[in-house]
């Protein structure tokens, strides 16, 4: 009997963590990328982020709702800059003020997503 019920609470207990929900980012690079497309040529040191750019960064900003979402983001636009030929280092750190979004840390090569506090 005792065995039947340690079975029973071990079955319970299986299904209690195959069923609980995960904490993984929907954000991903992709998205993070496309948002950037429009950004492209003042991220090269162009004029100012065109009416394109503000809306992928507000919306890739609303997207980013949780933390995994914002670390994921975080990471993933620390790799954009870096393959971005000729990256203007003022223009990505200041675009997210530019385009009237808040994050806490610069869009830059040097970022270190996992100690930001989000």
């Amino acid at each position: 009997m005792a065995s039947l019920i340690v079975s029973c609470v071990a079955a319970l207990m299986c299904l209690v963590v195959i069923t609980a929900p995960k904490a993984e980012a929907i954000v991903t690079c992709g998205a993070v990328t496309g948002a950037l497309v429009p950004c492209i040529d003042y991220l090269k040191g162009g004029p100012g982020p065109s009416p394109g750019c503000f809306g992928g960064v507000r919306r890739l900003n609303a997207q980013a709702k949780t933390i995994p979402d914002r670390k994921a983001a975080c990471n993933c636009l620390k790799g954009a800059a870096g393959s971005i030929r000729g990256l203007n280092a003022k223009n990505a750190a200041t675009l997210p003020g530019k385009c009237g979004v808040k994050i806490p840390y610069r869009i830059s090569t040097s970022t270190n997503c996992a100690t930001i506090r989000f």
